[in-house]
């Protein structure tokens, strides 16, 4: 008897380990975000109708395969007969165009600045840590509020203000990290053989950190993408007739009653892609965590 339960116990799998589980959680959140991009890439090929094309005889139809038209409208029309499945899809090319170009700007603005904080110190740290803080402090939508409303909606404004919305976060971090590494034996080293400040920073400091930069932009991602859905809402985005989806729960907030579909849709596609984005970007800080890695 004794012998079958060490038999029985040697053919149990080993339970899999934290870090197992978090590397299939962060490309499982991987391949979810690469699907929304060939979506949106592929937006043409895959939306069955024109995204703006109106038809007040199908106006307000519920979900179905065979609509007035002889069409499927699988999410339904909207109040001018647009068909909502297919402004869905479209909407996902705004939001992660802007999304993916903010990060791109906040990141540059906020490393660049990050390292010359960390490196440089003195009245240059207290400058921009005094500007993040002023950031921090005024809360930042109103004031992107007030730009888009004095410049006027558009593409590169859009996605200049959500990028500089987030330049605190790694502007923060690598001053950190930067503070660390500078005063290592090795930083020494080079600097006593001649190595100048760029080569210490492309050779050796942007290495390690680029985790934690990779980490920072996942979850900026998430937040750049919220953010522009919250000023498209408020009318302050992306302009009508293009699609987007903080427009789309805009419009259809009047139809809550009777069309529930046309706001609901473009919701849910916004809250699951934020949730899966961000929940990778932590998958991904506890899979490149070094303390995690042995668990």
């Amino acid at each position: 008897m004794a012998s079958s339960i060490l038999a029985s116990a040697r053919a149990e799998p080993a339970p899999p380990s934290r870090a197992r589980r978090t590397r299939g959680l962060a490309i499982a959140g991987a391949v979810f975000v690469a699907l929304m991009i060939v979506t949106a890439l592929a937006a043409p090929l895959v939306a069955p109708a024109d995204p703006i094309r109106q038809s007040l005889r199908g106006r307000l139809a519920a979900p179905t395969l065979s609509g007035a038209d002889g069409k499927a409208h699988l999410l339904g029309t909207d109040h001018l007969g647009r068909d909502v499945f297919s402004r869905v899809i479209y909407g996902a090319r705004v939001s992660l165009l802007v999304g993916f170009a903010a990060v791109v700007v906040g990141g540059l603005v906020g490393a660049t600045l990050g390292l010359l904080a960390g490196f440089r110190g003195g009245w240059t740290d207290s400058m921009i840590m005094t500007l993040a803080d002023a950031q921090l402090a005024f809360p930042f939508i109103l004031l992107a509020i007030g730009i888009i409303a004095v410049l006027g909606p558009s593409f590169p404004t859009l996605i200049v203000v959500i990028g500089l919305s987030g330049w605190v976060t790694y502007a923060r971090v690598l001053r950190s990290q930067v503070l660390v590494l500078r005063s290592r034996e090795f930083v020494d080293a080079i600097h006593a053989l001649g190595g100048s400040v760029a080569r210490v920073i492309a050779r050796h400091v942007l290495p390690n950190v680029l985790s934690s930069l990779v980490v920072i932009a996942t979850l900026e991602l998430a937040r750049a993408i919220v953010l522009e859905a919250t000023l498209s809402f408020l009318g302050l985005g992306v302009q009508p007739p293009t699609p987007s989806w903080g427009g789309m729960v805009h419009e259809g907030r009047e139809y809550l009653d009777s069309a529930w579909w046309i706001s609901t849709a473009p919701g849910i596609v916004l809250m699951l892609t934020s949730i899966v984005v961000s929940r990778t970007g932590d998958w991904l800080r506890d899979l490149l965590d070094p303390t995690l890695r042995g668990e």
